[in-house]
């Protein structure tokens, strides 16, 4: 029974930053939702061994960001099949989210995407991010460079404000 109530613990203390990330990352509240329940779903199971991790969460993050881009991936092939059958022009459904930092990341390669997020909104160190990611270092400073010259090219009318505070705006 203390499993269950570790688990529940865990949850509830992380279940809220993790729909606050996924929902940078996907830009839909309802996907981010989903995504974060499925990927605890999946922790469940496997809590024995994942709470002796020296961050578990960082593993239930990682199984939810790779959800997110099976999901994006499944839907890029599925729109390219009706654009190839003739289907109507996609657009997105979801026009309520209305937050200008979360529009203009969709337009931000996915990888770069991730180092952005979990650099500006998990709060994590370049080396951290690296080795969750499985990428070095300078791959990482690259995609953040990269992504914060489209958000500010995206979102920046004037030259005072930088990227880097867009972004720190996105913690939740």
């Amino acid at each position: 029974m203390s499993t269950d109530r570790e688990f529940t613990e865990f949850y509830l203390a992380t279940y809220r930053r993790l729909v606050g990330q996924l929902f940078v990352l996907t830009g839909n509240r309802h996907d981010a939702e989903e995504l974060a329940q499925e990927a605890f779903s999946r922790a469940l199971p496997r809590w024995t061994r994942i709470s002796g991790y020296d961050a578990p969460e960082a593993w239930v993050r990682r199984v939810a960001f790779n959800l997110a881009f099976s999901r994006r991936r499944k839907a890029l092939r599925g729109a390219a099949a009706l654009l190839r059958l003739g289907g109507d022009r996609f657009h997105d459904g979801d026009s309520s989210d209305g937050v200008a930092v979360a529009e203009a990341l969709r337009a931000v390669p996915v990888r770069h995407r991730q180092a952005l997020v979990l650099h500006y909104v998990v709060d994590l160190p370049v080396r951290d991010v690296a080795a969750e990611l499985g990428v070095p270092e300078n791959t990482v400073k690259t995609w953040l460079r990269r992504g914060r010259q489209q958000l500010h090219a995206a979102l920046c009318t004037d030259d005072t404000t930088t990227a880097d505070e867009l972004l720190s705006h996105l913690r939740p």
